[in-house]
């Protein structure tokens, strides 16, 4: 799942980076359909992420709660069956996204306020009716992100009566230590994404509302990493070594 999501992220951030790049260094231009398929690629891999997550949370939710079972319930191929469905789940609700965006005529202005493809503005270029497109993808997006945060709440509420279950020691601290890291990117993610997309009347202006897509178009891609690879053991050696080297030197 790890492995899936620092791929996901890869090409979540490679598909809006080097045209937000573009456009620091120049007035950036892209046509219609080099938008349609920047949106695509990266609304896919963002639905696939929700996805990803809320299979995150269920694994955690096995591990914890059920780990005599945890090889049964979770084994090579269930895991590679939930990869899979997230990954086509993705490119297929945005895909339908995409055909519909694809109908609507482009004949009036061709600016957007934005680093990036954004659906709302796009669709807000339209000359015909965008409202379809519209309503499906506010559906889609409240189910995409709605039920697999609902399903990541749960997974979690039911850690914790187990742990609170556990007697106050070492057992219980790794228990939540696990959880740690997948809570912190959890909460970036799904927040920005919420108040953009769901609850869009949140956002009041436009600058707002570019801090929070570059906060989940780069700024959370970039510190999953960071925060996954703070809880290796290997790690944590190597940055005690380099803080002890340091204080070494300082006293001499």
């Amino acid at each position: 799942f790890l492995a899936n999501l620092s791929f996901l992220d890869i090409l979540y951030t490679t598909a809006v980076m080097p045209k937000m790049l573009e456009g620091f260094l120049q007035e950036a231009t892209i046509s219609v359909a080099c938008c349609l398929l920047q949106f695509f690629i990266f609304g896919s891999l963002a639905t696939a992420e929700c996805l990803l997550l809320a299979v995150m949370a269920y694994d955690r939710y096995l591990a914890i709660c059920y780990p005599l079972y945890y090889p049964l319930l979770m084994g090579p191929s269930r895991c590679m069956g939930l990869v899979v469905t997230t990954w086509l789940s993705g490119f297929m609700v945005d895909g339908l996204v995409v055909a519909l965006v694809a109908q609507l005529r482009f004949c009036g202005p061709n600016h957007i306020d934005q680093f990036y493809c954004d659906f709302m503005l796009f669709v807000g270029l339209a000359c015909s009716d965008p409202r379809v497109a519209q309503v499906t993808t506010l559906v889609l997006s409240v189910f995409c992100l709605t039920i697999p945060f609902g399903l990541i709440l749960t997974s979690y509420a039911r850690i914790v009566v187990a742990v609170l279950r556990v007697p106050a020691g070492a057992s219980r601290r790794r228990a939540f230590s696990t959880c740690s890291s997948h809570l912190a990117v959890v909460t970036t993610f799904y927040g920005t994404l919420m108040i953009l997309y769901v609850a869009p009347s949140a956002v009041h202006s436009q600058l707002l509302s570019k801090v929070f897509s570059l906060l989940y178009t780069v700024v959370t891609p970039l510190f999953n990493p960071v925060i996954y690879t703070l809880r290796n053991k290997e790690v944590h050696q190597v940055l005690r070594k380099i803080l002890y080297i340091k204080q070494t030197e300082t006293l001499d």
